[in-house]
């Protein structure tokens, strides 16, 4: 079975407490150490409003062509 290493061998610390100052916010989790993709928080709201204009472009188009195909009948 082949086991996934951790890059960097930091050591990852608690989140602040609610109550302190330094450094609290809610993207205390974002950090050089973290794998993966990072985008920041406008392109996902960009990405989805994309997302969701392409489905609703799909269903408008779906009933348009439903229309035309169903009229030639």
């Amino acid at each position: 079975m082949h086991c996934c290493r951790v890059m960097g061998g930091a050591t990852t610390s608690a989140p602040p407490s609610a109550g302190s100052d330094s450094g609290s916010n809610m993207l205390w989790f974002y950090t050089d150490d973290a794998p993966g993709l990072k985008i920041s928080p406008t392109v996902v709201l960009i990405m989805t409003l994309c997302f969701i204009a392409f489905v609703a472009a799909l269903h408008i188009f779906g009933k348009i062509y439903r229309a035309k195909a169903g009229a030639g009948l």
